[in-house]
Protein backbone atom coordinates (compact mmCIF):
# COMPACT_ATOMS: atom_id res chain seq x y z
CA UNK A 1 0.00 0.00 0.00
CA UNK A 2 0.87 3.63 -0.64
CA UNK A 3 0.48 6.14 2.15
CA UNK A 4 0.53 9.93 0.97
CA UNK A 5 0.38 12.74 3.74
CA UNK A 6 -0.59 16.41 2.62
CA UNK A 7 0.37 19.73 4.45
CA UNK A 8 0.92 20.27 7.93
CA UNK A 9 1.05 15.89 8.49
CA UNK A 10 4.21 16.03 6.48
CA UNK A 11 5.75 17.38 9.41
CA UNK A 12 8.27 15.30 11.19
CA UNK A 13 6.84 12.29 9.17
CA UNK A 14 7.15 12.16 5.30
CA UNK A 15 5.84 12.75 1.91
CA UNK A 16 4.95 9.33 0.68
CA UNK A 17 5.93 5.66 1.84
CA UNK A 18 5.35 2.03 0.89
CA UNK A 19 3.15 0.42 3.99
CA UNK A 20 2.89 -3.16 4.24
CA UNK A 21 -0.38 -4.83 4.09
CA UNK A 22 -1.85 -6.47 6.76
CA UNK A 23 -5.41 -8.30 6.33
CA UNK A 24 -7.96 -6.41 8.19
CA UNK A 25 -6.37 -3.33 8.51
CA UNK A 26 -8.28 0.02 8.31
CA UNK A 27 -7.20 4.01 7.64
CA UNK A 28 -8.00 4.24 11.16
CA UNK A 29 -5.05 2.04 12.29
CA UNK A 30 -2.76 3.51 9.98
CA UNK A 31 -3.88 7.07 11.77
CA UNK A 32 -2.83 5.16 15.25
CA UNK A 33 0.50 3.99 13.41
CA UNK A 34 1.27 7.37 13.26
CA UNK A 35 0.03 9.56 15.80
CA UNK A 36 -2.35 11.41 13.86
CA UNK A 37 -5.02 12.59 15.79
CA UNK A 38 -8.25 11.70 13.54
CA UNK A 39 -9.49 15.24 14.90
CA UNK A 40 -6.51 16.56 12.59
CA UNK A 41 -7.89 14.67 9.51
CA UNK A 42 -9.49 16.65 7.16
CA UNK A 43 -9.97 14.17 4.23
CA UNK A 44 -9.49 10.55 3.74
CA UNK A 45 -8.90 9.30 0.00
CA UNK A 46 -9.12 5.24 -0.69
CA UNK A 47 -7.77 5.43 -4.70
CA UNK A 48 -9.08 8.87 -4.86
CA UNK A 49 -12.24 7.83 -3.44
CA UNK A 50 -13.59 9.95 0.05
CA UNK A 51 -13.55 7.30 2.84
CA UNK A 52 -14.61 7.31 7.01
CA UNK A 53 -11.69 5.95 9.03
CA UNK A 54 -13.29 2.32 9.96
CA UNK A 55 -12.77 1.99 6.33
CA UNK A 56 -10.68 -1.87 5.55
CA UNK A 57 -8.01 -1.26 3.21
CA UNK A 58 -6.83 -4.17 0.65
CA UNK A 59 -3.42 -5.12 -0.77
CA UNK A 60 -2.43 -2.36 -3.20
CA UNK A 61 -4.66 0.81 -2.35
CA UNK A 62 -3.30 4.29 -2.28
CA UNK A 63 -4.54 6.19 0.86
CA UNK A 64 -4.09 10.01 0.92
CA UNK A 65 -4.11 11.88 4.32
CA UNK A 66 -5.36 15.60 4.20
CA UNK A 67 -5.37 18.04 7.85
CA UNK A 68 -8.02 20.45 8.18
CA UNK A 69 -7.54 23.29 6.58
CA UNK A 70 -8.58 26.70 7.78
CA UNK A 71 -8.96 30.15 6.16
CA UNK A 72 -10.45 33.21 6.55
Amino acid sequence: MTVKLFASLRNGRFAETQWGYVPGITVSRILEELHIDRRDVGILLVNFCHVQPDFQLQEGDTISIFPIIGGG
